[in-house]
């Protein structure tokens, strides 16, 4: 790799750093503004206003928010089940915000799990998710077959005694491929999901088709191949009795032959990571 690439792709890694760690801030203080009686689309409208503030004005996906059981997609058998309702939050009751902002260019996919107050469940769920977060990345590094890995990530779950809820994502996905995308002062969305991503991930699913690797990391036939080079969202998403929790960070995944080149999470100072780290 030459040094005009070298430094070429660290100032890309830089700039999804940059809006990764802008959308974990926004979820931080929107959960810091939860309160009994908001509802899942007032959080929504709080992610979304907080970012327009801040630049934003593209979306991979608009933000989501889930509170209560529907944390762990109960009773979840349609795509619209997913987009915000008028659950309003109670004390103890878990919540999760998941945002997917477009700024300067750069993707981010996040998911941050809270409680308004106490909930133990969920504490030990994201205490469980560390665990995962380990897992895949050393089987990416191992270049196992991401089909194999997501096999793996349901073994642990079951070990541990929790259900694999980010099997009732559409294609059954822990994770996606984002990349640049090109902004633009309006872009239209199409299901809450903007049209400049959808057209991305079209073309990268296109383009996968023929080379046999999909930009879906799933349970199926079609994710039966080693990880592709590339930059990928990915949410493991526990569940338990009626509560859920998950993160969503960024994993890049290059063709370098060292192993800790070969794969590495985009950032360690994460909100999840730190709550590891602080309780070591």
């Amino acid at each position: 790799m030459t040094t005009a690439v070298a430094g070429e792709r660290a100032a890309e890694l830089r700039g999804f750093r940059r809006v990764q760690r802008l959308a974990y801030e926004c979820a931080e203080a929107v959960a810091a503004r939860l309160e009994p009686g908001v509802t899942e689309r007032e959080a929504a409208r709080m992610q979304r206003e907080w970012l327009r503030e801040r630049g934003v004005r593209d979306w991979f996906h608009l933000p989501f928010a889930w509170f209560g059981d529907r944390t762990a997609f109960v009773n979840f058998r349609l795509p619209l089940q997913f987009f915000p309702t008028n659950r309003r939050l109670e004390p103890g009751m878990p919540f999760i915000l998941d945002m997917a902002p477009v700024h300067d260019g750069f993707t981010a996919d996040i998911g941050y799990s809270g409680s308004l107050g106490l909930n133990p469940v969920q504490d030990k769920l994201m205490d469980d998710l560390e665990a995962h977060r380990a897992l895949i990345l050393r089987e990416v590094r191992e270049r196992r077959p991401l089909r194999a890995i997501y096999e793996d990530v349901d073994r642990l779950m079951v070990r541990q005694g929790y259900a694999n809820r980010h099997r009732a994502y559409p294609f059954g996905v822990i994770a996606h491929k984002v990349d640049r995308v090109r902004e633009r002062r309006w872009s239209p969305k199409v299901f809450g999901f903007g049209a400049q991503s959808l057209k991305g991930l079209a073309a990268d699913a296109l383009h996968g088709h023929r080379e046999g690797w999909s930009p879906l990391w799933s349970p199926y036939r079609f994710s039966d191949h080693p990880p592709q080079p590339g930059l990928w969202a990915v949410e493991p998403h526990l569940g338990f009795r009626g509560t859920g929790a998950k993160f969503e960070e960024i994993l890049v995944v290059t063709d370098s032959r060292d192993p800790e080149e070969s794969a590495f999470w985009l950032d360690d100072d994460l909100p999840h990571v730190r709550r590891w780290a602080e309780g070591k």
